[in-house]
């Protein structure tokens, strides 16, 4: 069995460099001027996709963009240094969907369904291997079951030594490494971490462990991780660097530009931003994009004030949606940090359908297909990175994660009318049928968490919330 206690190696591995992290507490007026920065109210990141809505299905329908949407949604976390001191595009073109969709010839049937283990469950994550599943949740812990029958081939072990720092996962990176190994942060609950681990998706065996917290900086909070190649980056609240994946030695940490900083941190596949005020620089305010891999800065850019990230929805181009004391917009950022705006209307664009635990927005080519919320009903959105058109809005449909090495479509559960799993035009947002699903399905469990197409064609789902279910497969 896996242990999932903090060990040895690289577990003392410090980062002297990195500055520690503090999470901001709620603020009031998100839309507002921002305060001066002796007087900036912290945030505190938002509780785990639980406490979302669900939003009802609606029928297919074109979606009509009018002014740059509010897209407060995402937490901060704010990086403390020494001393705390005190994004237009184009008019979009939108292809109608058709009223009448197409019936799939074939039907997919519930082939396993493993329960919540609690109905205030949260999902915090998933990866997808071609055999195995692996699930964590606030409740549930780290498990893994095979896709074929649904059962349980291993879980993390909890020690009594694990269980006093936390053994619950509170963070786990979207994707895996090349070698099948990915990062989970366990803490005492679903918001507060403590310490990274290492895991080995196949065998669930932990291979380095690194604390979050220390004597100096004893507080835990949220952390997030990501893996590109064979470097590991975290975003916490002690934290910021990247880590090598296989051993968790380090390979980089954040240097803050200054001795007075005020720094916020967000990460993404491959990038991390950073938002800062320094008071003994010339230049007080910037906001820069790393590297993930190597910590190298991409660009840095000046500002007037801060600027608030609460979306990252591509790294590469990079995508973001920033808020400042001006306006909200979504950007695809160039070499400098500046770009044209998407023409996202009132649409508010997500990562995921609507749970933090999803991260199906991805570039197809130039297009960007993403979940989003219009009129708080869940659509998909298309749009052209180079121009920053919006090309098509697919109501009452989910985007599906497709399996590693699938071939390159853009998968979607529709459910309007009788759900059923169809591909999508990246380009027009037309859509096809392949496999119609039990009727009473997709309802709103799948906007609740995250849509997964097997190798072979089945359909996986993952709820978001224990009181919605656990994971259902459908083949």
């Amino acid at each position: 069995m896996p242990s999932g206690e903090p060990s040895g190696g690289s577990a003392g591995t410090r980062w002297d460099s990195t500055m520690p992290l503090r999470f901001p507490e709620p603020r009031t007026g998100a839309h507002e001027d921002m305060p001066e920065p002796e007087r900036r109210a912290p945030l505190r990141r938002p509780e785990p996709a639980a406490a979302q809505q669900q939003p009802q299905s609606q029928p297919l329908a074109e979606a009509n963009g009018k002014k740059p949407g509010k897209t407060r949604r995402g937490g901060r976390i704010a990086l403390v240094l020494a001393v705390l001191v005190a994004a237009g595009g184009a008019a979009a073109v939108m292809f109608r969907q058709e009223e009448a969709v197409a019936v799939a010839s074939k039907n997919l049937t519930q082939a396993w369904r493993i329960p919540a283990p609690a109905a205030d469950d949260a999902l915090v994550g998933s990866w997808l291997t071609d055999k195995l599943l692996i699930r964590a949740s606030t409740r549930g812990g780290l498990r893994a079951y095979g896709v074929a029958d649904g059962k349980e081939v291993w879980r993390s072990a909890s020690s009594a030594a694990a269980v006093k720092r936390g053994a619950v996962p509170c963070g786990m990176s979207p994707t895996l490494s090349a070698q099948g190994v990915g990062t989970v942060a366990f803490g005492t609950d679903g918001a507060t971490c403590t310490w990274l681990a290492g895991v080995r998706a196949s065998t669930g065996k932990i291979l380095w462990t690194m604390p979050l917290t220390s004597k100096r900086h004893p507080a835990a909070a949220t952390a997030t991780t990501y893996v590109q190649g064979g470097v590991a980056t975290v975003v916490g609240a002690n934290f910021l660097g990247g880590v090598d994946v296989r051993t968790g030695s380090r390979v980089w940490g954040y240097k803050a530009r200054g001795h007075y900083c005020n720094a916020y941190g967000w990460g993404a596949d491959g990038v991390v931003l950073v938002d800062d005020y320094c008071l003994d620089q010339k230049t007080r305010f910037t906001l820069t994009s790393y590297d993930a891999k190597t910590g190298k800065v991409i660009w840095r850019k000046s500002e007037k004030a801060h600027s608030d990230v609460t979306h990252i929805l591509s790294g590469s181009p990079l995508v973001a949606a920033v808020h400042t004391a001006r306006q909200d917009a979504v950007r695809v950022l160039g070499t400098t940090g500046t770009g044209r705006k998407l023409a996202v209307g009132d649409d508010e664009l997500t990562p995921g359908n609507d749970s933090g635990a999803d991260h199906s927005a991805r570039l197809h080519g130039d297009v960007l297909v993403t979940p989003a919320s219009s009129a708080g009903k869940a659509v998909l959105d298309g749009f052209d990175t180079r121009t920053g058109r919006k090309l098509w809005t697919l109501r009452s449909a989910v985007l599906a994660v497709p399996a590693s090495g699938a071939d390159g479509k853009v998968y979607a559960v529709a459910a309007s009318g009788t759900p059923q799993l169809v591909t999508v035009d990246p380009r027009t947002g037309r859509t096809t049928p392949v496999a119609g699903l039990p009727v009473g399905t997709g309802q709103w469990n799948f906007t609740a968490g995250t849509v997964y197409v097997t190798p072979d064609g089945g359909v996986l789902e993952l709820n978001a919330l224990g009181s919605n279910g656990g994971v259902r497969l459908y083949r």
